[in-house]
């Protein structure tokens, strides 16, 4: 039961963190993010594969071309972003292991 409770609090974490990864790329840049925010944004339908306890392991067409499409200065911009927001809300810093 605590390990689906665990499975549960994670993939609401991962909603929360694609939200705050919008959120944060907002506000990098302005006519810029607009692309930026549109890109991760279609990056929802990579979520059936990237949320724990997915059962799909082998992301859609959709999901690859989705992650195709977005640049690399807007994705390595927005993870980190994403890496330093424990430390701004004075939480302890991600630590994820080898996976």
């Amino acid at each position: 039961m605590e390990v689906i409770k665990s499975v549960a609090s994670l993939s609401s974490q991962a909603a929360a963190i694609l939200v705050l990864l919008t959120v944060a790329a907002v506000q990098t840049q302005t006519a810029k993010s607009q692309s930026c925010i549109t890109e991760l944004t279609n990056l929802n339908v990579c979520a059936p594969f990237v949320v724990p306890g997915a059962t799909q392991t082998n992301p859609s067409p959709d999901c690859c071309a989705a992650l195709q499409s977005v640049q690399h200065d807007c994705l390595c911009s927005t993870l980190s972003i994403a890496s330093r927001l424990p430390s701004q809300c004075n939480l302890p810093p991600l630590t994820c292991g080898n996976r």
